[in-house]
């Protein structure tokens, strides 16, 4: 009996997720294997090149396709419609080129009979590459970052924002750090004959935790000879990515300061800019990619209360991971009926590593009980660790030169006062305010690239999950 009741559940829950319908995505991607940052300029590998071209892949499988799994609703399967995407990523060539592979997953060559035209003389002209899709990748960079940011180990510096950057600053003279430090100088110096051709004697401490990680960690995956590499054991390998998982973590949030997670902050409005545009747009521009780094991952990680979920979110994510913000309804969808915010939820996705080898899994966000989120609670909950306009950020961040000279503070004021009055999206008043002042941001000095402000990481821990709102697998890799 019970066995019967089982499969009835468990043929319902097909029932239910095979009537919903997504109505667009948010997809925040790291970029892929790269060369050590220790040897600037970094680069895409062709490892690197595979990972994401493979998650683009599976994001088509999931999304594109005219046989997806998890069909957007009224996306172009085949041809690209640039309206409908909008695909960001900094100014930096492994970042830049991330997004192109990506992209070459996603849409890949169409073939002679799609990718060909005829001109007016009747002549037939063949897209090369056998009808190879241009797809544009929009460059943002803030005004105090320089190109090629992955050359940098830690990026917090490039966000401009003085106040982030002095309480990760704040980071090395507390407690917890220079317990730490003092703790594995044993141990960092135990590796030094592996990194002695780049690093020196006073180098080799915790203080470079994520640097070293990053120089032993490339070694691994592309050298074929290392020195002295009967020291590197797997628990010594353990032990190298756990402590760069817990130096970077703390760099990137602290829960008594939020500032410090400016990137996490600055991704949420943009996430939230991006869906309300599908929700008043009425899916016409239904998918939005963005490349950035792995602080950012941290950041939001942090302000989400995801490591409440399971302390994998303290660590560092894999290359080509990936998370993904579905706008799901149930409702009836069609040219002449859309949803109302009502009947509109948000569901949370994380993949560590490239989504095509990785399980891409549901997580609960902000404590809550249940997943998908509501619309309206997802933005409620989004505008509480949100800063989405320029007027916001210089005020938190507590800059007063450059952009920030001249920047008006009551802007976010104005523009929230205006958004309660009236709101195109018919959404609650309640979070109608909150996207006011977030649509802002595209009129401001390229504030999405604020939300790329540290290198590449990966999850540590290994362990399962059991939550009652999906079948959860590990976020970690080891």
């Amino acid at each position: 009996m019970h066995s019967k009741q089982l499969l009835a559940l468990a043929s319902l829950a097909s029932l239910i997720q095979a009537q919903e319908t997504v109505l667009g995505v948010y997809i925040f991607h790291r970029h892929g294997d790269r060369t050590s940052k220790s040897w600037p300029p970094a680069s895409l590998t062709d490892l690197g090149y595979h990972e994401v071209f493979s998650s683009g892949q599976f994001y088509r499988d999931r999304y594109i396709d005219a046989n997806a799994s998890n069909p957007i609703y009224n996306v172009s399967p085949n041809l690209v419609k640039n309206s409908q995407l909008n695909v960001q990523a900094p100014v930096d060539t492994v970042l830049q080129n991330s997004a192109s592979g990506f992209l070459q997953g996603l849409y890949p060559p169409v073939g002679a009979t799609l990718g060909s035209q005829t001109l007016a003389n009747g002549t037939d002209i063949e897209a090369p590459l056998n009808g190879f899709q241009l797809i544009p990748v929009n460059a943002v960079q803030s005004a105090s970052s320089s190109a090629n940011s992955e050359n940098s180990a830690w990026l917090q510096g490039s966000s401009g924002c003085n106040n982030a950057i002095v309480s990760s600053n704040n980071y090395f003279y507390s407690e917890e750090y220079l317990s730490m430090l003092n703790k594995t100088a044993d141990f960092y110096q135990s590796v030094l004959p592996v990194i002695n051709t780049t690093f020196t004697s006073a180098q080799d401490s915790f203080k470079n935790a994520y640097t070293i990680y990053d120089y032993i960690h490339v070694s691994e995956i592309h050298n074929s000879t290392i020195p002295s590499s009967d020291l590197l054991t797997p628990e010594v390998l353990h032990q190298l990515q756990t402590l760069a998982d817990n130096h970077e973590f703390n760099l990137a949030y602290n829960a008594s300061e939020p500032i410090r997670a400016i990137a996490g902050s600055t991704l949420a409005a943009q996430i939230v800019q991006q869906l309300n545009a599908t929700i008043t747009g009425k899916s016409a521009q239904q998918v939005g990619i963005q490349f950035g780094a792995y602080g950012s991952f941290f950041s939001f990680f942090g302000l989400a209360q995801l490591p409440s979920v399971s302390v994998n979110f303290t660590g560092i994510v894999d290359y080509a991971s990936s998370m993904t913000f579905e706008l799901v309804t149930n409702a009836t969808v069609s040219q002449t009926s859309y949803p109302s915010p009502d009947d509109i939820y948000v569901r949370f996705l994380f993949a560590n590593g490239t989504a095509a080898a990785n399980p891409l899994s549901e997580y609960p966000l902000f404590g809550q009980q249940q997943s998908p989120l509501p619309w309206n609670t997802f933005v409620s909950e989004m505008g509480k660790i949100s800063i989405g306009d320029q007027a916001s950020w210089c005020k938190a961040c507590g800059n007063s030169s450059g952009v920030c000279a001249s920047a008006d503070t009551a802007s976010s004021t104005g523009a929230q006062s205006s958004s309660k009055s009236s709101s195109g999206s018919g959404m609650s008043l309640g979070v109608a305010g909150v996207i006011g002042a977030m649509v802002t941001l595209g009129v401001i000095f390229g504030l999405e690239a604020l939300i790329i402000l540290v290198g590449g990481l990966r999850l540590v821990p290994k362990r399962r999950l059991n939550i009652t709102t999906a079948a959860v697998t590990p976020v970690a890799k080891v």
